[in-house]
């Protein structure tokens, strides 16, 4: 660690990950929580004399950008707090900036993996999602530690260090208002929240069990109105459904509502994070893929349904359509939403694997929303085979899809239209879909 932990910093360009990227002494070092063109003071985090690069967070701002603002929420403003909580890393850029910075990203991500140019395939910059004004209020899922005195609470980045919490500003106000926050959850590791999208007032509690009977206790403290589960810490039910869910109250499931489709999403089962972003997708991957009736269609990576529904009905009963996920509550979501539909085949299983043998199927198009980490080489290897003409993408990480944009190039495939939504305004985190055709 050099002797002094503090520099002072012309900031550089935008990084993927919610760092700008500044230079000292020719040591590239990733900056957090500040703006593309400010002189700061940042403390350095991580500094080994060997390291590549070196890590700091900003603690003083010498020359601010037009684009800073005051940060809305104090447990992550990094120039109140030594060791701010993350989840709203852009808190201190104006959203307008945020949008033109994440714009940025994925421009350089395209050019720098993939020798894509984003504009010359029309991409004209990132959009908000339909009335968004202040960004906030949009999170209908949340996870929260627990710290050592049974308070929820949230760790900074790259950092087991806990701050308690009495609020989270991007947190639904369904999940704001549902007294959460007034419970002891001592003997819980961890707790998760989500509320219901279609009615904002179904709110479902899932805790983590470190201690028998921990969860039977903390339940009679939490609302009556909230559904509450539990689930055997280590299990990873919330997580991928591999865990069995033990219903405490209520419903171990919450309703959700997109184009007049209705959903039943299990507690494990994965759902879009924004308030907006199951209907701003379903719209969008519509829009793209145009399903045709009597067409043939896989939905990879499928979760509980959500693109499948629509897509199912689309196709009618002279087409099919192929969902397929691996995770078995998903898939269980799926098989449940998706039972009045003949023409839905719900399969669960690895991607590569179901793709092999849907090779006699001659699909028509392929729909993927893949996890954060992209598509593997088999994946899009398997693609390639099937000569599918058409793929609709959907990324929530720039910088695996613009590696899986070259892997499919590889392949024979062309991304010729990207879009981005920001569907996580005061993060650093981006939705992009990307529509690619069989050369």
């Amino acid at each position: 660690m050099p002797s002094t932990p503090t520099l002072e910093l012309r900031i550089g360009p935008i990084a993927h990950g919610g760092h700008c990227v500044a230079r000292h002494e020719g040591r590239v070092i990733f900056v957090r929580h500040a703006i593309p063109g400010e002189l700061v003071r940042a403390r350095l985090t991580e500094a080994e004399p060997e390291a590549k690069f070196w890590r700091a967070d900003v603690t003083e701002v010498l020359e601010p950008s037009e684009h800073r603002v005051a940060h809305f929420w104090d447990p992550a403003d990094a120039l109140a707090h030594h060791d701010p909580v993350g989840g709203a890393e852009f808190g201190h850029i104006s959203l307008g900036h945020q949008r033109e910075l994440k714009g940025r990203i994925l421009a350089e991500q395209l050019q720098r993996l993939a020798g894509v140019d984003a504009q010359q395939i029309g991409f004209s910059g990132v959009q908000p999602a339909p009335g968004e004004r202040d960004g906030l209020g949009w999170r209908t899922r949340m996870a929260y530690a627990v710290n050592g005195q049974g308070a929820l609470a949230m760790s900074a980045h790259r950092s087991h260090r806990l701050t308690a919490l009495e609020q989270m500003p991007l947190a639904h106000p369904g999940i704001e208002n549902s007294g959460i926050y007034q419970v002891d959850y001592s003997g819980i590791s961890r707790v998760e929240v989500a509320v219901s999208s279609a009615d904002d007032a179904t709110v479902l509690v899932l805790l983590a069990e470190a201690e028998p009977e921990a969860a039977v206790r903390v339940a009679r403290q939490l609302p009556e109105a909230l559904n509450v589960a539990a689930f055997s810490q280590g299990t990873g039910a919330a997580a991928d459904g591999q865990g069995a869910l033990h219903q405490l109250r209520g419903h171990s499931w919450l309703p959700e509502t997109v184009l007049g489709h209705r959903y039943r999403v299990t507690g494990e089962g994965f759902w879009q994070i924004h308030r907006q972003a199951a209907t701003v997708l379903t719209e969008r991957v519509l829009e793209l893929v145009d399903p045709r009736p009597g067409q043939r269609i896989a939905d990879l990576y499928a979760g509980a349904g959500l693109f499948s529904l629509p897509l199912a009905q689309r196709v009618g009963a002279a087409g099919a359509l192929f969902s397929i996920e691996g995770a078995p509550g998903t898939h269980r979501d799926a098989k449940r939403n998706l039972r009045a539909l003949d023409q839905a085949r719900v399969i669960r299983g690895r991607v590569e694997r179901m793709l092999r043998q849907l090779a006699a199927e001659r699909l028509d198009a392929v729909v993927l929303d893949p996890p954060r980490a992209g598509v593997d080489k088999k994946v899009a290897a398997e693609l390639g085979n099937s000569g599918v003409p058409r793929i609709c993408y959907v990324s929530c990480d720039p910088a695996s899809f613009a590696r899986d944009t070259a892997r499919l190039a590889a392949r024979g495939y062309e991304l010729g239209h990207v879009e981005v939504h920001d569907l996580y305004p005061h993060t650093h985190h981006m939705e992009t879909i990307g529509l690619f055709e069989r050369r």
